[in-house]
């Protein structure tokens, strides 16, 4: 499937689809000042009014260079309403260990295979106006959740290290969300709440840039994202120079994405009040 491929399939089952930037382009053609290295993820136009239905303009797009195909999520519509939500699994079968360690089975559903994991689309009610955070799955789902205001790559699109992004069946179409997966995305999560003074041995404890790096570094997949959004506030409201960059190492040699890495780390600077 080229990217024309999968974007004129995309317009056929009903997703709205934009041009983004194509990792064999010699210069990004995302819209943004400075590329921060995540080739083929970049929106091409202004991706919350650039998307369109319209399979001629589609074609014209795509058949003038170079272009990845990708989702407006928040533009898409389903049964009755519903509004697309899009799961995205850093690792295979990440969400089904979810569903799993809570008693459930995942539901059969349309699903990109995806670089690192996949997509899985679902529909959700409107009414729930779901967004990008994961709720009371923060810490227990390696991955992330798409919705409202929010993008995804779509099949046909190439990923910078040369995968191809492909439907696992073209002929299955998005279902509606599990309730348990509804409940948890509109639960707020739980942050650990640490005091200036943490005893010794408690989760809380680093307090040096060398305890935090730690932290980090020593995160396992489920909790990475949880321990360095929590290590970048605690360096943030102790004043500790040249913590970030030092936390974002870390975090990538966890296992960690950098551009994910470090839309943690600005998440929790602007948390902390530094941003």
């Amino acid at each position: 499937m080229t990217p024309l491929d999968g974007a004129r399939w995309l317009i056929r089952h009903g997703f709205a689809v934009f041009p983004c930037d194509h990792p064999e382009l010699n210069r990004c053609a995302g819209l943004h000042k400075a590329c921060d290295g995540s080739r083929g993820k970049h929106p091409a136009v202004a991706f919350t009014r650039g998307w369109t239905f319209d399979e001629r303009r589609v074609h014209e797009t795509f058949a003038r260079g170079l272009r990845n195909p990708a989702v407006a999520v928040g533009a898409c519509s389903g049964p009755n309403g519903t509004r697309l939500v899009v799961v995205d699994s850093d690792r295979p079968g990440a969400i089904e260990d979810v569903a799993s360690a809570r008693g459930e089975q995942w539901p059969a559903t349309m699903r990109v295979h995806t670089a690192k994991g996949h997509h899985d689309y679902l529909w959700a009610p409107a009414a729930l106006r779901l967004g990008n955070g994961l709720g009371a799955l923060q810490g227990q789902f390696d991955g992330d959740v798409r919705a409202g205001n929010a993008y995804v790559v779509g099949p046909g699109a190439l990923h910078a290290s040369g995968v191809l992004y492909e439907l696992d069946d073209p002929g299955r179409p998005p279902v509606m969300a599990p309730s348990w997966l509804l409940r948890a995305l509109v639960t707020k999560p739980v942050r650990p709440v640490c005091k200036p003074h943490s005893r010794p041995g408690s989760r809380c404890e680093p307090r040096n840039l060398q305890g935090l790096v730690k932290f980090v570094a020593d995160s396992m997949q489920g909790d990475r994202n949880n321990r360095l959004f929590w290590a970048a506030c605690r360096a943030t409201e102790g004043g500790i120079e040249d913590a970030h960059d030092a936390l974002l190492e870390a975090a990538v040699q966890a296992g960690l994405d950098e551009a994910e890495a470090r839309r943690t780390i600005a998440s929790a600077l602007r948390t902390a009040g530094a941003a």
